[in-house]
């Protein structure tokens, strides 16, 4: 006994139990459609297409409240129903791949915005880094200057010395203490920046 000498209940019965388990989808009841005339009219039949309705659009398988969109419905058979069905489910996915997207790079935009921030604190806190490291160098050659001037040096070296000393109108000690927790402070603002940056990455 071959398969082309089963009965169409049996044949109906085995397209509705894979259509129920979700074996058969609308691909699998095109693709049969196409093989022979007999399972063509088996695949059309409006049980199967009915079930495939209920089962990939259940949210849509209730009666609509509209009454002109429930006549509409009632008027199509259920292939066509599915095929309706299907083409407004794939335009609300792309619809909704569109917004994903769309929110996808407006993330990814205020990410570069942030990292972009981030670069340029991390300049602006590298250059006043540099700034406090300069002036602390400049304090401590006018200490080391102004500890010179109590020993005895050559006159033009001593000269120099309280010049040196002469030109700084900031008192050196407390200036000296206000600069290195400067300084340490901006080491750790651009720790701060870094690990920041590293983690938007």
């Amino acid at each position: 006994m071959s398969v082309s000498d089963l009965p169409d209940e049996l044949w109906a019965r085995v397209l509705e139990l894979g259509a129920a388990s979700a074996a058969l989808g609308f691909r699998d009841l095109c693709c049969l459609a196409i093989a022979s005339r007999r399972l063509r009219r088996l695949s059309l039949h409006p049980s199967l297409w009915s079930g495939l309705i209920s089962r990939d659009f259940p949210s849509q398988s209730q009666p609509s409240s509209s009454s002109s969109s429930s006549q509409q419905q009632q008027q199509l058979d259920p292939k066509s129903l599915y095929r309706t069905k299907f083409e407004r489910h794939k335009l609300r996915m792309a619809e909704a791949r569109r917004r994903a997207v769309y929110e996808a790079e407006g993330r990814v935009l205020a990410c570069r915005r942030r990292l972009t921030e981030l670069e340029e604190s991390m300049c602006a806190e590298g250059d006043r880094m540099k700034a406090t490291a300069q002036e602390l160098d400049s304090l401590e050659r006018v200490r080391s200057a102004s500890v010179a001037l109590n020993v005895w040096q050559p006159q033009v070296v001593h000269g120099r010395q309280k010049q040196l000393v002469q030109q700084c109108t900031v008192p050196v000690d407390s200036r000296f203490s206000a600069l290195h927790m400067e300084l340490k402070v901006c080491k750790q603002q651009i720790s701060t920046y870094k690990n920041a940056y590293v983690c938007d990455l």
